[in-house]
C-alpha cells in the first residue's frame, strides 16, 4: 500500500496547524503569551470567570494539559483562581489587567495570521475553506 502525504487531509492539516502555531507564536510571543495559552484566553477575553471544567469543555481540551496550562498563565500573571462561591473544590479563573492589556494586540496579531495565509483565497474561497473545516469538525464531534 502506498500513501501520498501531499493529498492526505490529516497530513495537510497537521502542516497548515503547524504553520498557523508558528505564525502566532512569533507575533503573540512579545506579549509574553505562547499559542498554548491562546485557546484559553480567548474563552476567558469572550467571557471571564469560568472555572476549569467550563474551560476543558468549551475548548475540547484535556483536563491535564488544561491544568498545565492555567498553571504556567497563573505564574505569567495572566490568570487569577478564586474560590468557587458554593463548590468548595472548584475554583474560578479571572484575567488579570495584564492579560486584559494584550487582548487586542493578540487579536490583532491572529488576524494578522489568519489574513496571510488565506491571502490567495478569493473571499468565495475563504468562506468555503472555513466552512469546510467547520463540518470536518462537526463530523468528528459526532463520532
Amino acid at each position: 500500500m502506498e500513501f501520498d502525504h501531499s493529498t492526505s487531509a490529516g497530513y495537510l492539516i497537521n502542516h497548515v496547524a503547524r504553520l498557523f502555531f508558528e505564525g502566532l507564536r512569533k507575533r503573540i510571543e512579545p506579549f509574553g503569551i505562547v499559542p498554548g495559552q491562546f485557546p484559553a484566553l480567548l474563552a476567558l477575553w469572550q467571557k471571564d470567570g469560568q472555572t476549569q471544567k467550563e474551560l476543558v469543555e468549551k475548548l475540547d481540551i484535556e483536563q491535564a494539559t488544561m491544568a498545565n496550562t492555567l498553571n504556567r498563565m497563573e505564574r505569567d500573571g495572566l490568570i487569577l483562581r478564586k474560590d468557587h462561591p458554593t463548590d468548595g473544590r472548584a475554583k474560578i479563573i479571572w484575567l488579570t489587567p495584564k492579560a486584559n492589556s494584550i487582548r487586542d494586540d493578540a487579536y490583532r496579531a491572529a488576524s494578522t495570521v489568519n489574513e496571510m495565509a488565506l491571502a490567495d483565497l478569493s473571499p468565495d474561497e475563504r468562506e468555503q475553506f472555513i466552512d469546510t473545516m467547520q463540518r470536518v469538525i462537526r463530523t468528528f464531534h459526532e463520532d
